[in-house]
């Protein structure tokens, strides 16, 4: 899952480092596509559950799962949250994050900035004896504190020779509640934050889920190991 989950990360962030007024986010999934031909590896999105590309791609007041279309041009301004995966030897990597298109305004800015930290703060209480309710209780105060909201239709969740496993992984809770974490677990955290409310909805095409009042969302996402010594972040990109 190291493998994976570094693999998955070079990738993602070498999207992210293209992203341009001008492109297209059909554009960003030929980058990943080729990509992953040149390194012989399986992309875990394409064809799960019927999913037609290796990326996902969602723009501004898009949450989670928009497709990549060639009619979908980035300009200045405009945000756009990544989410990626690779599959190796049968294991899962996962991991998102949300880039910024040209200049981005203040508060833009910090809705990126603090679904990173919130994302940070989650990870950072995983430890054996931890439970669900600490994780999503620490993503969930930075986020209200900073004056966001949450997403709670969509959440994070356990990976590992499947994409989607057990347990469930809330952005939201209470803390001391839920599944206590165990040493060996692998979990995905990913903090989807609107700068308006919480509410979001599907459009026609069955996978892009928006932001119920159009404001903007930003997504970040890591592949956790649970270890004796804390988290281990598998999806980490080290320079």
């Amino acid at each position: 899952m190291r493998v994976a989950g570094r693999v998955t990360r070079e990738v993602l962030i070498m999207i992210r480092d293209k992203v341009e007024p001008g492109m297209t986010t059909l554009d960003l999934e030929k980058i990943a596509s080729d990509r992953l031909a040149e390194l012989g590896v399986k992309a875990a999105f394409k064809g799960y559950q019927g999913y037609p590309c290796a990326l996902c791609a969602s723009v501004n007041s898009e949450v989670v799962h928009g497709i990549p279309s060639s009619r979908r041009k980035l300009k200045s301004g405009d945000i756009v949250s990544l989410d990626f995966g690779v599959v190796i030897d049968g294991y899962y990597g996962d991991s998102a994050l949300t880039a910024p298109v040209g200049k981005i305004d203040a508060k833009t800015a910090q809705l990126l900035k603090t679904t990173e930290e919130s994302l940070k703060a989650g990870i950072a209480v995983v430890r054996p004896g931890a439970t669900l309710g600490d994780v999503g209780a620490a993503v969930q105060e930075v986020v209200e504190n900073a004056g966001f909201s949450v997403v709670r239709d969509f959440v994070g969740h356990g990976i590992g020779t499947r994409m989607h496993e057990d347990p469930q992984v809330p952005n939201y809770g209470r803390a001391g509640r839920g599944m206590k974490l165990k040493a060996g677990m692998v979990i995905a955290i990913e903090p989807m934050v609107n700068a308006g409310g919480p509410d979001v909805k599907v459009l026609d095409d069955g996978w892009t889920a928006v932001t119920s009042d159009g404001s903007m969302s930003a997504h970040f996402e890591h592949t956790v190991a649970v270890t004796v010594n804390g988290p281990r972040i598998l999806t980490e990109y080290l320079v």
